[in-house]
């Protein structure tokens, strides 16, 4: 027996952990069209005022995960 066979084996994807992962995927999905789609539209502007605008967002969720 090897050390990769006594570790725990993976268990199977329920429905609900598939649907949060699509539901999770197509969010991004979306969000990157949006970005993308205002740099069409806007150009550089449309590019660097969304990343401006999340730099408190993504501040409050690193700082959310590392208290977890």
């Amino acid at each position: 027996m090897t050390a990769i066979e006594t570790h725990a084996t993976p268990q199977a994807e329920t429905d609900a952990e598939t649907a949060t992962a699509l539901r999770i995927l197509l969010s991004v999905a979306v969000f990157v069209a949006g970005w993308a789609t205002s740099v069409a539209l806007w150009g550089i502007p449309g590019l660097y005022i969304p990343a401006l605008a999340l730099v408190p967002v993504v501040w409050g969720l690193l700082i959310t995960v590392s208290r977890v």
